[in-house]
């Protein structure tokens, strides 16, 4: 009878294990192995492939170990014949024991803790407080008082076969739970995997036991529990997500810990109030179990306090070294040159700012690429790391700008700078090729500047002007260089409204007929009064507006205030024409022309009586687009001159290809013959006019000042002049005081008084040919 017991207890608890064990882990191979696909595929937050089949074949090896163990003590039973309890219970056990340990250690190895065994230590510790808490309380509460009730006497404490078959597996499955329970309130997104693999690690640890007690309907639970927890923790695993690295921390799972200390705690407050009122071995055993896991919680909660501590300083350091290194080169950078001149400036010993920059770099960036710009801009640092005297700091401030920080008087400085700009121009060798770098240096002394901002800008102050003065050269700092650019900067900044504040006029230099002194033209010129500045000189403000990108705004004023008088002095029946010079910027535009054209339509001028002047220096830039665009304006009507025909680098060859109708000769060919430097000057004259008389071209001389120029160009058959002689820049209506009569020879003329008695006003030198010129 006692064999026909066993096998109705433990056949159907063993059919029930083993027919779960088996879908179970084909579920979870092949969870398995997609896991190991998806990692080897390059999946972000997956493991590496071993560690996912790893994690997942544990628990794949669990789930059937877990019904080994009911299947074994059948067969047992059914050989033998018959067998004691503690013996089938113990078979039991063990299998339960295993497969509860290997879920623990599967889970744990999916959610990424084997892998890190601080973490592993810390859920381990955590497991194990909740778990003896748990055992305490239950021990206490539940167990004692039970068994006390129905047999009447205490727990025996001696370890029996029979005790480690019930406690065993109980133990194990309350530790576990207690693992489990620590990693899924650490982690919210494995809270449901270890809550489901909880379910069969608790059936896992009830099930020896009912076998041991013989307990049918226990073991049929028990047994039924665990083959559903196993399916469902099959289930969950194959679509639960894999980490790469230990779960994230919601919260301290220590504070579930100590919840459950005051659960244990309580429980021994009842047995010493309610029970015997005596400590046993288990509430001391359990005490120190509990105590032990605390310290060692908190031991590592210091260690990873101060590792964590050690690390976040270790981090500040590397991001200040960050902050403060150019990571290109290594070189310290601006932040970190502030930060030494803010430290050891005020007050300190004498130092100097050189202030570097690299000549035509943008070339090599365009040409040759960035990679070889920035193995460039490496081995620059390189040459100023290693030339720099001890205790100098050498920086880059971004691009091709460098700086260098010397604690030394100026006169040492100099020396040193003119060292590393030889250093510094010496070939590079980028990819076994040679490339050709020059430098700028700009030097400033401590003592030219109150403040770190004053002394950082007067070296680029030095530095523009070492780059201004030809380039691959050292410039210190000079107040007269401070002052020269603080004004420019107030004249851009005062140019950029001028217009608009009606500061702008023009004035017009009359060109005359030789033969009769006649007026038949009229250059205009730009004048510019400022109500603060004064009158600015056209030879200040013109390349500057040609640096700064107002030419053309400048220009298109000319344009129309020239044509609106242009158009006045037609209306009142003056036959003559007007010159206008023009920028070689304004040129290059493509829609010049057709601004020009608008230009005359808008104020009704005949395009034959606008004469544009481009400067003979403009016609060596880029002689194919120019061509180009004159040939436009001629095809519009206007007409064209080449000024300062004799100052510049035309050649005959582009004289005679230019579309030009005006040839205007230079003064440096026509001075008086008096002067050494130009004993040439009358034959110069003759050949310029025969030139431009054989190429059909009107000549016209400019910056006639003397009667002996005059006698000069009528000798040479010249017939049109423009200059002091017959009449500086003025006014319009001082210009049509001259339309009325012919000019009286300079001699008559002491008085500037014309004929009629009206006083000509004189509004300053001028050189026509050099109103707009390029900088």
């Amino acid at each position: 009878m006692e064999f026909v017991r066993l096998i109705y207890d433990l056949a159907p608890a063993a059919a029930v294990c083993a027919a779960a064990a088996v879908p179970c882990a084909v579920v979870t191979v092949r969870a398995a192995r997609s896991g190991a696909d998806a990692a080897r595929s390059g999946g972000g937050e997956a493991l590496a492939g071993g560690d996912v089949r790893r994690a997942r074949l544990l628990l794949a090896l669990a789930l059937p170990i877990g019904a080994l163990g009911p299947v074994v003590a059948a067969v047992h039973a059914a050989v033998s014949g018959a067998s004691a309890p503690t013996r089938l219970g113990g078979e039991v056990a063990a299998g339960s024991a295993m497969s509860t340990l290997l879920i623990l250690i599967g889970v744990l190895g999916v959610i990424g803790v084997v892998s890190s065994g601080r973490a592993l230590l810390s859920h381990v510790l955590d497991g194990l407080v909740i778990g003896a808490s748990l055992f305490y309380a239950g021990w206490t509460l539940v167990v004692e008082p039970l068994h006390r009730h129905y047999v009447g006497d205490p727990v025996p404490l001696r370890l029996q076969a029979a005790c480690a078959v019930v406690a065993g597996p109980i133990l194990v499955g309350v530790v576990a739970m207690g693992v489990l329970a620590a990693a899924g309130f650490k982690s919210p997104s494995v809270r449901r995997l270890c809550l489901v693999a909880a379910a069969p690690c608790l059936m896992a640890s009830v099930l020896p036991a009912a076998v041991f007690f013989g307990s049918r309907v226990l073991t049929a639970v028990a047994a039924v529990g665990y083959a559903c927890g196993a399916l469902a923790l099959a289930l969950t695993v194959r679509t639960a997500p894999v980490l790469r690295r230990p779960a994230d921390r919601s919260y301290d799972g220590l504070v579930v810990s100590l919840g459950l200390v005051v659960l244990a705690a309580f429980g021994c407050v009842f047995r010493l109030l309610f029970l015997d009122g005596t400590i046993d071995q288990i509430s001391v055993a359990t005490a120190t179990v509990i105590g032990g896991a605390l310290a060692a919680q908190q031991a590592l909660a210091r260690v990873d306090l101060r590792r964590t501590t050690d690390r976040l300083a270790s981090s500040e350091a590397h991001f200040r070294e960050m902050a403060h290194t150019d990571a290109l080169t290594g070189l310290a950078n601006r932040r970190q040159l502030l930060t030494t001149l803010q430290e050891e400036v005020p007050g300190g010993q004498p130092c100097v700012l050189l202030a570097i920059d690299l000549d035509g770099f943008k070339n090599i960036n365009d040409t040759r690429g960035h990679d070889v710009g920035d193995a460039a801009l490496v081995e620059v640092a390189g040459r100023l790391r290693s030339n720099v005297r001890p205790g100098d700091l050498a920086v880059r401030l971004g691009g091709d700008e460098f700086a260098v920080l010397m604690r030394a008087p100026a006169s040492e400085a100099t020396a040193v700078a003119e060292r590393l700009l030889s250093v510094l121009c010496r070939p590079y060798e980028v990819d076994g090729a040679s490339m050709f770098l020059t430098a700028s240096i700009g030097l400033a002394d401590r003592s030219t500047a109150d403040t770190i901002e004053g002394l950082m800008r007067n070296a680029d102050v030095a530095l523009r002007f070492a780059k201004q003065r030809g380039k691959q050269r050292v410039e210190q700092y000079d107040l007269a260089d401070d002052r020269f650019l603080r004004r420019r900067t107030e004249l851009e900044h005062e140019l950029r409204g001028a217009v608009e504040r009606g500061e702008l006029m023009l004035v017009y230099q009359p060109v005359v007929h030789l033969p009769d002194g006649r007026v038949t033209a009229a250059e205009t010129l730009l004048r510019w009064h400022h109500p603060r500045l004064g009158a600015v000189p056209p030879d200040e403000f013109i390349p500057l507006a040609e640096e700064a990108g107002l030419i053309h705004r400048l220009g298109e004023f000319v344009l129309h205030e020239a044509c609106h008088q242009l158009s006045r002095w037609i209306a009142d029946g003056h036959e003559l024409y007007l010159t206008v010079n023009v920028s070689p910027r304004e040129l290059h535009a493509p829609e010049y022309v057709t601004r020009v054209a608008e230009v005359l339509r808008r104020h009704r001028v005949p395009p034959e009586r606008l004469v544009l002047e481009v400067t003979e220096h403009a016609v060596a830039q880029d002689v194919q687009q120019l061509v180009e665009r004159l040939t436009a304006l001629r095809a519009a009507g206007v007409r064209v001159a080449l000024d300062d025909f004799g100052s510049g680098y035309s050649s005959l060859g582009q004289l005679r290809t230019l579309p030009v109708d005006i040839l205007k000769i230079d003064r440096t060919l026509i001075a008086p013959p008096g002067d050494s430097a130009v004993r040439f000057a009358p034959p110069l004259a003759d050949v310029v006019v025969q030139l431009g008389n054989r190429l059909g071209l009107d000549v016209v001389a400019e910056g006639i000042t003397e009667v002996e120029q005059r006698r000069i160009l009528e000798e040479a058959g010249c017939r049109f002049a423009q200059g002091d002689l017959f009449g500086r820049a003025m006014p319009a209506e001082r210009v049509e005081a001259l339309f009325r009569g012919v000019l009286l020879p300079p001699d008559d003329r002491d008085g500037e008084e014309s004929d009629e008695g009206i006083k000509v006003q004189e509004v300053g030198q001028v050189d026509s040919g050099r109103e707009m010129r390029q900088s």
